[in-house]
């Protein structure tokens, strides 16, 4: 009989080869061998798992690097028989965490869906030396310790020293005959580091540049004095803090220099690049050849992920006025062309709201240009609404009242000539409600593009056996053209493909299992339901909630122990935010039920809570695969999108959710049958606002969510310290923004459903596989696509460009 296929081959077989694109082994290995070669010579004579991984490392990059060129050209005019384990190399490898997950990852699905559909686009950011936070647990506690990602180098990027760009700040302005200059600032480098990104199977690799800042080598030196020369030096670390360390708040906004410092780096940096490359005709060249700017538009679409870069718009502004003298109204009309502004949040305390005082600092000329953009914009709102004043204060760019303030969002808006949420719900409510004046003015703007997730790392990479399983049905298509999935439905009362759907699902499961009985004490009972919500701790994201069903859940085990639960192992994971007491508290509470919960005898192995440490892309492509249940529990109008919520749909888990964000068309897709959805809808929210929520009318009326509070309230599952978790009782009682109570009827009773139907895994495995037929829609290639027609004005090709080493 032969042995069955370790995810190894199996991911081996459908993937690894196809995502490099490596189809001569022999040469691969000569390569590898080089390499290892040149890291023992270069440092020691034996070798360790770090030298195989960046010997392998290397060997993949050069592969691309050929590739790599020709696209760029072209823009313009695993093998286990090398006798390692491809899995514990790849443990090897940092996550290079340089975002606060959804935005972040979002972005790196959609390089992924760029190169794979051919489109010549560059993805740019910052490269943080520390990225988000490595979170411990200690005694229940997160603790945050530095992300060293870069400890032992990066085999991935390449330094580009001749693109680096000066970038300004400070100084002040003079205003000439001949135009405004900017004058006595003070300057810092931007060192771009260049990542390839490889398309699937189409030999186009794009490039992802993140820039480091860099001290100029005259930095503080110009007017030192002896005995000052040692501290100039010293002081060169103040200009190169700008990309030190990632803020790491999620949902939230903090005015702090180095912050608005951030920003305009990586803004300044790269519209100097895009316009030295929309100058030069030639690939390669340095010459210019191009100085009509009209022609912008046509050659280049700038995508403002979030309001983080919306400085972009003054900057293009000021780049055209100040320095190539466009005239304004002509300049104004290219940067709106240029610009489309993508919004991710509808939460007010998220919205970038910048002091003027700290712009007036930082950059006086931005300033004097957003005045400038406001005085224009209103002197048309009010000849479009004559004498409406209030309708002129709400869609100011500047907010008045107390510290006067520059409304960021307002300017992407303004500047852009497109604006889009991220999922049809979200973009609804935009219009609606947040940007409502705004969509009355100009509704052409507005449009939607529900977010995506990369089926290659998703799925084929994080999840072989469930994507062989597939492949066995329908083929490989479905790798680069999601949609066909829906050809899994004919298949969905095959008991065979029922079988092999759970079948992969429990191996992913005890794999997991194993990996957590490494890491934690506690024994995992792999036959439970695995019921997992990982995601950023915030308030509006309800982990509160799921911590209220866990203590009914175990107080029903105490109360009736002889009954026939069905067992499960409900996982939590995530960061909060260092500054974020509540969300902080929230962790502090879930490892405190999970002490009380995995330790009660009479429960035993029918009820588990684990906090997942250090949430983080790595652990996700393990747990996502294994999940029975996802838990995507925010207050409906909240969550704009969710993207982890289609990765576990992706992945064969089903889902209980409210009808906020992407659920909502899920639901859509896979039938709103298969989904678990609970609670209020957006409509039921707003009338509860009007209304007023009343937190202390569902405690006093739902006697098991009183037990569950008076728990966490009286120190049940804090014994030493009875009044550990009163601020979040006080919270949930007094002043829930989220309505956590609210919905926690409705979120039990649906729990029940999910039990009951766990028990029947045949009918249970249908509803994944519907799931998962439906889940095309969510590939970020149809994203991509859709942003790519609608807004940048390009069309994707499946076109493949010829390898560097063929003939064309």
């Amino acid at each position: 009989m032969s042995r069955p296929l370790s995810d190894h081959d199996k991911r081996k077989q459908i993937s690894v080869r196809g995502l490099a694109g490596v189809e001569n082994v022999s040469d691969l290995k000569l390569n590898f061998n080089r390499h290892l070669h040149f890291t023992l010579v270069k440092d020691r004579n034996v070798a360790n798992k770090r030298d195989y991984y960046f010997a392998l490392a290397n060997t993949v990059r050069d592969h691309l690097i050929g590739r790599w060129i020709r696209t760029q050209q072209h823009h313009y005019e695993k093998d286990p028989k090398l006798g390692l384990d491809m899995e514990e190399l790849e443990d090897m490898e940092e996550d290079a965490g340089l975002g606060n997950g959804g935005l972040g990852r979002l972005a790196a699905c959609f390089l992924d869906s760029m190169a794979t559909l051919g489109l010549a686009a560059y993805g740019y950011g910052i490269r943080y030396e520390f990225g988000i936070f490595n979170q411990r647990i200690v005694n229940g506690w997160q603790l945050e310790e530095a992300d060293d990602w870069l400890r032992y180098g990066n085999p991935w990027e390449k330094a580009r020293p001749e693109y680096m760009r000066p970038v300004h700040f400070y100084g002040r302005t003079e205003h000439h005959p001949d135009g405004v200059k900017w004058v006595d600032t003070q300057v810092v480098l931007a060192l771009p580091y260049d990542t390839p990104v490889p398309g699937y199977r189409n030999n186009f690799v794009n490039t992802m540049r993140l820039w480091s800042a860099k001290a100029p080598c005259e930095f503080n030196l110009k007017d030192f004095n002896i005995g000052g020369y040692i501290q100039a030096v010293l002081d060169r670390n103040l200009a190169e803090n700008i990309s030190r360390v990632l803020y790491p708040n999620d949902n939230f906004f903090e005015g702090k220099e180095l912050r608005l410092k951030q920003e305009y780096f990586v803004v300044a940096a790269t519209l100097q690049d895009i316009i030295r490359r929309f100058k030069a005709s030639k690939f390669g060249t340095r010459e210019i050849v191009r100085t009509d700017f009209t022609l912008l538009p046509e050659k280049v679409a700038i995508q403002l992920n979030d309001t983080h870069p919306a400085l972009a718009i003054p900057e293009l502004m000021r780049v055209l006025v100040d320095e190539e003298k466009v005239p304004w109204d002509q300049a104004w009309e290219i940067c709106i062309n240029t610009c489309a502004y993508t919004n991710h949040t509808v939460l007010p305390e998220a919205l970038e709201r910048w002091p003027i005082p700290l712009f007036q600092t930082l950059l006086p000329r931005h300033l004097e240009i957003i005045f400038e953009i406001n005085r224009r914009h209103l002197e048309r709102v009010a000849s479009l609404y004559p004498g409406d004043n209030d309708r002129l204060r709400r869609m100011s760019l500047i907010e008045e009242g107390g510290q006067k303030r520059v409304n960021m969002a307002h300017l992407c808006i303004v500047g852009s000539h497109a604006v889009n949420g991220v999922a049809r719900i979200h973009s609804d409510i935009l219009k609606a409600t947040v940007f409502k004046d705004f969509y009355e003015m100009d509704p052409h703007k507005f449009q939607n593009k529900t977010n995506g997730i990369t089926p290659r790392r998703w799925l084929v990479m994080c999840n072989p056996g469930l994507a062989e399983v597939i492949a066995e049905r329908i083929g490989e298509d479905f790798i680069r053209d999601l949609d066909q999935l829906q050809k899994l439905r004919k298949f969905a009362d095959d008991d065979a493909f029922i079988r092999d759907v759970a079948k992969v699902k429990q191996e992913n499961k005890l794999k997991f299992s194993r990996h957590l009985e490494e890491h934690y004490k506690v024994k995992i009972n792999p036959n439970s339901m695995f019921d997992i919500q990982v995601k950023r701790i915030h308030e509006y994201k309800r982990q509160l909630l799921n911590c209220l069903h866990i203590i009914t859940f175990y107080n029903r085990i105490r109360k009736e122990p002889n009954k026939q639960w069905t067992p499960r192992t409900i996982m939590i994971g995530g960061k909060a935010a260092p500054g974020y007491h509540t969300a902080k508290m929230i962790i502090r509470l879930i490892t405190a039920i999970g002490e009380v919960v995995n330790n009660d005898p009479v429960v035993g192995d029918r009820l588990k809570v684990i906090f997942l440490e250090n949430y983080r892309v790595t652990l996700a492509e393990k747990a996502i695969p294994a999940a029975d249940l996802s838990e995507q529990i925010s207050t409906a109008g909240t969550e704009a999108s969710g993207t982890g919520n289609m990765k576990f749909m992706l992945n064969g888990a089903l889902t209980i959710g409210t009808m906020d964000g992407a659920n909502v068309e899920m639901a859509e897709e896979a039938g709103e049958g298969n989904l678990f959805i609970f609670g209020m809808r957006v409509e039921d929210v707003e009338a509860m606002d009007r209304k007023g929520y009343n937190a202390s009318e569902f405690y006093n009326r739902i006697p098991e969510l009183k037990q569950a509070i008076d728990q966490i309230a009286g120190g049940f599952f804090s014994p030493k310290q009875p009044d550990l978790f009163k601020d979040i009782v006080n919270m949930l009682m007094h002043h829930d923004r989220f309505k956590v109570f609210a919905d926690y009827e409705d979120y039990i009773k649906c729990q029940e459903k999910v039990s009951a139907l766990y028990k029947k895994p045949k009918e249970w495995t249908k509803k994944v596989i519907y799931n998962i037929a439906g889940s095309g829609k969510f590939s970020s290639d149809r994203t991509i696509a859709q942003y790519a027609r609608e807004i940048w004005g390009m069309e994707p090709t499946l076109e493949k460009l010829p390898a560097p080493d063929e003939k064309h």
